[in-house]
């Protein structure tokens, strides 16, 4: 690949010749520099024919950044600098999407003088034509195509994550533009909010982020991603702080432009403690793909809120619950250990461990997109031989905590439990099955959820804990019962899991009020903020 500095510059020099629209009507058009560097790589960047490289340029950025307008004034400069015959499409999930596009374009060309007599708009058809070079652009929705006459040089998709299916993504993709000798796909899109994963959007969402990564190779496309990943993990794992005004300047690229940082902080103060606005800002701020249509458990903010502020060896010989979540192979493995408030603890306390197969890590680890071997290395997961979760390992574990601790009773559930049950019995481990269903779950998750609210629970630092604890996903019931879904939920939860069961089993045992009366959205707020 080679870069031609002339060809780059064509497109940069003629948007900023336009002038802006919405709230900078009349504005000379300056391209911010990430917008510069974007065009810059598209346009200059050509293989050894001399055409451009890159056929699909996949731009991830969040709401407010000046999308909109730069789409439309990629689009003008298409329509008014192309060769004759031309074909552009704007294409959205529904018409009133699609249009956006086509009236930023309108307010630009009705700003300048150059283009009269040679940009002539077709309002009633959503069209515009340069009736110099007979190139067109047209407004295209999912709700109303046709594959006739479609032979584009440019298709731009606005909001690929909107899409309701992939048939407007199939037609304008597969073969179309075949007969151009440099036709060029702008797919420029927000996070979706995509449960199943099933989209259209989300489709193309992995396979950009796995040419990010290096993981796929495609010499066609170019990828530029502002956001946070799906998962809300750093590089090496780490929960990422989501309330951290650096993080806010790198992925909204037009902050203190198109956005104000005093609006950000305002909806930032929102999200504190509020599992619906958090999802909002995760989603329409920081560019992160969510599941706002499922019905989630807890924020994580409420976990990070009840990090604890002791170390385990205060826990040396105290009374505790553990619970048990058994796997085999794709599942985690996980034991939590559950402590009453008792002499020298005031409080509940939470601690974990956890176990994975050592063969399928690595497949795990590409398949999730999840730091597991991160953890590993630092000592949140194990690694058991072979490609199953080897029980003997989980056993030699719950042993040793019985050396340290004063296991009371352990709660696994059911299933493929009973064998390791009655070995750890042998052993001297009190056990009991906790059936895996709202009759025995409801409970210990309302108890938990209050507990932490009240500042009366707190759990050590495990970020592989907190991941689980943001993937919960709950059903509920006519009477407002509610129980974890693991085939509902994105990834993994099988260490929340674990310490539903500990609640569950501690419950059977310990005297918990569980009377806590009306409970103020104000109090809790005050409780967990301050």
């Amino acid at each position: 690949m080679a870069h031609d500095e002339q060809r780059a510059l064509e497109p940069i020099e003629f948007i900023q010749m336009l002038h802006a629209v919405d709230d900078f009507y009349g504005q000379p058009f300056i391209l911010l520099d990430w917008q510069y560097d974007i065009l810059w790589d598209v346009y200059g960047t050509v293989n050894d024919r001399g055409y451009r490289q890159y056929q699909y340029a996949y731009l991830e950025v969040p709401k407010k950044n000046g999308k909109t307008s730069l789409i439309a004034a990629v689009s003008l400069y298409h329509l008014f600098c192309d060769p004759p015959g031309g074909q552009i499409y704007c294409c959205a999930a529904d018409r009133g999407q699609a249009e956006l596009v086509y009236k930023a374009a309108c307010g630009m060309i009705e700003q300048e003088p150059e283009f009269e007599g040679v940009l002539k708009i077709l309002d009633s058809r959503k069209e515009i034509i340069n009736l110099e070079t007979g190139t067109v652009m047209k407004v295209l929705s999912a709700e109303a195509f046709t594959k006739h006459g479609i032979n584009p040089t440019v298709v731009i998709f606005d909001e690929l994550h909107a899409q309701p299916n992939r048939d407007l993504w199939d037609v304008m993709t597969f073969g179309a533009g075949a007969a151009r000798k440099e036709p060029l796909w702008w797919v420029i899109t927000t996070a979706g909010d995509d449960p199943d994963r099933g989209s259209i959007g989300w489709e193309q969402h992995e396979y950009a982020t796995q040419l990010r990564s290096g993981e796929k190779e495609d010499p066609t496309w170019y990828v530029k991603i502002y956001g946070i990943p799906e998962d809300g993990l750093d590089e090496n794992g780490d929960p990422i702080d989501i309330f951290d005004e650096k993080l806010w300047f790198q992925v909204n690229p037009s902050l203190g432009h198109t956005i104000d940082i005093e609006a950000v902080r305002k909806e930032a103060f929102a999200a504190r403690g509020k599992e619906s606005v958090e999802r909002l800002f995760r989603w329409l701020r920081l560019n992160q793909w969510i599941s706002l249509k499922r019905t989630g458990w807890q924020p994580l903010t409420l976990w990070d809120k009840t990090q604890g502020k002791w170390n385990r060896s205060e826990l040396a010989g105290k009374r505790c619950y553990p619970g048990l979540d058994l796997s085999s192979t794709t599942d985690i493995t996980a034991a939590c250990y559950l402590f009453p408030p008792q002499e020298g603890l005031p409080d509940w306390r939470i601690v974990f461990e956890a176990w994975i197969p050592e063969d399928n890590m690595k497949e795990r680890v590409r398949v999730d997109k999840v730091a597991y071997d991160k953890w590993v290395s630092k000592g949140f997961l194990f690694t058991t031989p072979g490609d199953v979760v080897d029980y003997e390992f989980v056993e030699s574990s719950i042993l040793a905590a019985n050396q340290e601790f004063d296991i009371h009773t352990l709660g696994t559930d059911p299933w493929n439990s009973r064998m390791l049950s009655q070995r750890l019995m042998r052993a001297g481990v009190d056990t009991v099955e906790i059936g895996q269903d709202m009759k025995n779950m409801s409970p210990a998750m309302k108890l938990i959820e209050q507990l932490m609210k009240r500042g009366l629970m707190t759990h050590e630092e495990n970020p592989l804990a907190r991941w689980c604890w943001g993937n919960v996903v709950v059903a509920v019931d006519g009477n407002e019962n509610i129980k974890p879904m693991k085939n509902k939920s994105r990834g993994r939860i099988d260490l929340i899991v674990a310490l539903i069961n500990a609640m569950a089993t501690a419950m059977l045992f310990e005297e918990v009020d569980m009377n806590f009366g009306e409970f103020a959205e104000s109090e809790f707020l005050e409780k967990l903020w301050g």
